[in-house]
């Protein structure tokens, strides 16, 4: 996959994000955890969509430029990794907003590995 479609594909997890964030809220099941973007989400849903659509084509743009450059080549990586798991979140958010809560438990268990695994070598 090329800079460009990465950079796209980052753009699009980030409306993507805005879309399903407002839709959790609209459907009072969850709140925005970034508390600035909870500011400006006081102010109006075109407020919050505005301002993340820019800061995410900035990003995705920024990060595309620099292709060339490992660092932004790993912070693409990071950067699209965190998103992909923001999905699952939002999976999650969705399927317990439709009374299943089967992912939260799951993803409750996956949290408490890394605690698990430290208490068998402690």
């Amino acid at each position: 996959m090329g800079p460009l479609s990465k950079s796209l594909l980052l753009f699009s997890l980030n409306w993507l994000d805005a879309q399903l964030t407002l839709l959790w809220i609209r459907l009072d099941v969850a709140t925005e955890g970034n508390g600035l973007m909870a500011r400006l989400l006081s102010h109006g849903e075109g407020s919050f969509l505005g301002v993340k659509l820019v800061i995410g084509a900035f990003g995705a743009y920024i990060l595309f430029r620099c292709a060339n450059l490992p660092i932004a080549r790993r912070g693409m990586t990071l950067v699209l990794s965190v998103y992909f798991a923001l999905m699952l979140i939002h999976a999650a958010t969705g399927c317990v907003a439709m009374g299943w809560d089967g992912p939260v438990t799951l993803i409750g268990y996956i949290g408490h590995l890394p605690q698990a695994v430290v208490g068998l070598f402690s």
